[in-house]
């Protein structure tokens, strides 16, 4: 009895140091050994906005050149998941010169008067893969290429797939991300948030339901 109580402790301690094993925290592209994770691959800074939403577009370019002569004030140009990007921060129906158009998604909720900036990430999750839970000071959306993402927050959980409807989630509440179905995740994710204040937070505090396992 006592060796069975003892299995059962080991093989939970193993699942509890898996989850965290899997648990991807984004980092600097830099800093980058493998394919799969989180990755950091620009921070663009947008300065006061005065509107209370925005939009984000993404095109395609042939070249980072022009892509570069295509870019405003509020645009980044990104290389990611083997393409060049434009990404810009806009009014809804703004159009890049050149390029080709894959989406626009909002609108953005942020607060007019306050100055923001654009963390831009690279995401590839195996299924199964997870973020720890965390918050943002401003909204954050996802481009996916190919994959799903299931997204819980205390108001539920939102399901993001490859041509469907995309994912945007307002800044402040805590969330919990999980790779789910069985395609690997490939997508492009935004966190516009208030420049005064980091772009991510743990959120230790708050403990999801597992709505993303059922």
């Amino acid at each position: 009895m006592a060796r069975m109580y003892l299995a059962i402790a080991l093989g939970g301690a193993f699942l509890t140091m898996s989850q965290e094993a899997s648990a991807q925290i984004c980092r600097p592209v830099a800093e980058r050994t493998a394919e799969l994770g989180c990755w950091i691959v620009a921070n663009g800074q947008l300065g006061t906005l005065s509107k209370t939403e925005v939009f984000w577009q993404l095109d395609i370019f042939p070249t980072r050149a022009a892509a570069d002569v295509a870019k405003t004030a509020s645009g980044t140009v990104v290389e990611a998941l083997g393409k060049t990007w434009l990404l810009t921060i806009g009014d809804a129906g703004w159009k890049s010169t050149g390029g080709e158009r894959v989406a626009e998604i909002g609108p953005l909720p942020i607060r007019a008067g306050d100055s923001y900036s654009a963390q831009y990430m690279e995401a590839i999750f195996a299924p199964g893969m997870t973020a720890p839970s965390h918050t943002h000071p401003g909204p954050e959306a996802w481009y996916t290429l190919s994959g799903e993402t299931c997204l819980e927050t205390p108001d539920g959980k939102q399901v993001g797939r490859a041509g469907e409807q995309h994912v945007i989630v307002p800044g402040g509440p805590p969330m919990h991300l999980t790779a789910t179905g069985t395609e690997t995740r490939r997508a492009l994710v935004l966190i516009l948030h208030d420049a005064s204040k980091p772009a991510t937070a743990p959120a230790p505090h708050w403990t999801p339901k597992g709505l993303c396992k059922s």
